[in-house]
C-alpha cells in the first residue's frame, strides 16, 4: 500500500481520537488523562496537515477545544483541593 496513504489513515484516525478524547475529558477529574492525550494527539496530526489535507480537521479543532476547556474546567479544582491538603499539612506541622 501507499506509504502516503498510509499516513492520510493514521492522520484521520487520530484526528476522531483526538474528538473523542476531548469529549471524554468533561468526565470530573478522570477526563484530565484524556484532555491531556487529546491535545497531544492534535498536535501531531497538525504536524502531518502540514504534508497533507485533513478531513477530518474539524473534528481535531473540536477535539482540541473541548480538551482545552475541560483541561482548565477540571483543573482548578485540583488544584484547590491539593492546596488545602497541604495547607493543612503544612499548619499541623
Amino acid at each position: 500500500m501507499n506509504p502516503d496513504a498510509l499516513l492520510k489513515l493514521k492522520m484521520l484516525k487520530s484526528s476522531m481520537r483526538c474528538f473523542i478524547f476531548g469529549l471524554l475529558g468533561f468526565i470530573p477529574v478522570l477526563g484530565l488523562p484524556f484532555a491531556l492525550a487529546a491535545l497531544w494527539l492534535s498536535g501531531r496530526v497538525r504536524r502531518l496537515e502540514k504534508q497533507f489535507w485533513n478531513p477530518a480537521e474539524p473534528y481535531r479543532i473540536a477535539g482540541a477545544v473541548c480538551a482545552g476547556i475541560s483541561l482548565i474546567l477540571w483543573s482548578i479544582p485540583v488544584i484547590i483541593i491539593l492546596g488545602s491538603v497541604f495547607w493543612q499539612l503544612w499548619v499541623s506541622v
